[in-house]
């Protein structure tokens, strides 16, 4: 929005505000002024007839230019000066007739004509001026030609409070004048604000999810692992749009010197340093590297894949690092190659572990306790080899699951729970474990925040 047409917007509210007080103040002339000539007829008998028409030619005038001002095509600050100006020149005829006792009476309403302006007029300050000066003017010719009143007398009974009170209005209506046009200025000014903050997040939020879909097309669909393990399921829960935890599976056949080649389904869950846009790079670098890691001759086993994940991670996310500004961002994993045939299992691990159950009893591989990209050279990865039997599930997992806060109490889910559901569904069909876990997750979340990316594959042998 250009500077221009937010001065526009601005203008036109402070006038719109000015327009409805202006009116109302207008039509309170129209009505009110007239019924005040009742105390005028018990008060002040001897001028009855010319206390009326005064309080007439004000209210009529008043009266035409509420119904057509837009004709006549008055200002708005202009709508506000009429009522109070001929107000002003009608008391100051009323007061020049008057004697000291009515005239120290009908100062309230002097004052409260002033006093009300400078809650109700939005004008410049220069008509304030400009209405206290003729008042004044006018003053000074009716009390010299209608009054008997000395000026000490005048000024006691009630001239010095009025003129106080005019002076006082001047800068009344010009300090509210500047505060509501300051308060309308800031409120621009904030949605001016709120609207770039909302463009901005819609900048963001769009490429965010552009990046979503870059993630996706080199992370394998749910189609994909499904083809390659039939009897499995996968939970994949970003906490923001993009996620730092990835699974990564596909088929492959090894190449040991003096060792048949196996057929072998591999599968991979890794959790990145933290989650959102930074986890999301770490966990595009991580499948990159997992597709090349294939192609290595020397890539034979988990634990070697593992292996090469490390060394790789650390080589991409330090390659411009010097030596005191080594990047130690990387990942928790869990590696497992099946063959089907032979339903030999072998899995290694970077912190996460993984769970068979077998006949209602949960048997736990532990990880080494090292992570992956942290460090140049770390211990080679422990390689585990586990005989599978027919119906055990195996589950690959991070720790989004068991870090979230929720229940009754709001505390961690932690391992414990998570093992009692993962025992309590393995005997059901992959589908209906899938949607257990998953309901069971949210309804411990509850109303608290998602924590962390959850990703966990389980597969029926």
């Amino acid at each position: 929005m250009s500077n221009a047409n937010q001065n526009m917007e601005w203008k036109e509210e402070l006038d719109s505000t000015a327009l409805k007080y202006h009116i109302i103040a207008l039509w309170v002339a129209v009505v009110f002024d007239m019924l005040f000539y009742v105390t005028d007829y018990f008060n002040i008998p001897a001028y009855r007839k010319e206390f009326f028409i005064f309080r007439l030619v004000v209210s009529l005038v008043c009266l035409i230019t509420v119904l057509f001002h837009k004709k006549f095509k008055f200002s708005i600050q202009q709508l506000g000066v009429l009522p109070v100006l001929l107000i002003s020149i009608q008391n100051a005829y009323m007061w020049s007739v008057m004697d000291a006792e009515h005239l120290q009476k009908h100062t309230l309403a002097y004052m409260a004509l002033f006093i009300g302006s400078g809650m109700f007029m939005f004008y410049h300050w220069y008509y304030s001026v400009f209405i206290v000066m003729v008042n004044l003017i006018a003053n000074i010719l009716f009390f010299y030609f209608n009054s008997f009143l000395s000026l000490d007398v005048i000024l006691v009974n009630g001239g010095v409070l009025v003129l106080s009170t005019s002076i006082f209005a001047i800068l009344l209506i010009r300090t509210r004048y500047n505060l509501t046009k300051k308060e309308i200025i800031a409120r621009f000014e904030l949605n001016k604000s709120k609207h770039q903050i909302e463009e901005k997040n819609k900048e963001i939020t769009d490429s965010i999810n552009y990046a979503k879909r870059i993630q996706m097309a080199l992370i394998p669909p749910e189609s994909v692992v499904k083809e390659l393990i039939p009897n499995s399921f996968l939970i994949y829960k970003p906490k923001d749009i993009v996620s730092g935890d990835f699974y990564w599976a596909t088929e492959l056949t090894t190449t040991k010197s003096n060792t048949a080649n196996e057929k072998l389904v591999v599968f991979c869950v890794a959790d990145c340093t933290g989650h959102g846009v930074p986890g999301a790079f770490m966990s595009l670098i991580g499948v990159k590297i997992l597709n090349q890691s294939i192609k290595q001759k020397d890539v034979n086993s988990p634990a070697e894949a593992l292996d090469y994940l490390n060394s790789q991670v650390f080589q991409t996310v330090n390659k411009h690092s010097d030596k005191d500004n080594i990047v130690r961002d990387g990942m928790d994993a869990v590696f497992c190659a099946i063959n089907f045939n032979t339903l030999k299992l072998s899995y290694a691990g970077a912190n996460n572990p993984i769970y068979i159950i077998r006949k209602g009893e949960l048997i736990q591989i532990k990880a080494d306790k090292q992570p992956i990209g942290s460090y140049e050279k770390l211990t080679p990865f422990t390689n585990h080899e586990f005989q599978l039997e027919k119906d055990d599930m195996v589950y690959g997992f991070t720790d989004g699951f068991v870090d979230q806060f929720g229940g009754e109490d709001g505390k961690k889910m932690k391992s414990k729970r998570f093992k009692e559901q993962l025992i309590l569904n393995a005997k059901e069909n992959v589908d209906v474990q899938k949607e257990k876990l998953s309901s069971y997750f949210e309804e411990w979340k509850g109303t608290y925040e998602q924590l962390d990316d959850v990703c966990i594959i389980g597969v029926r042998i």
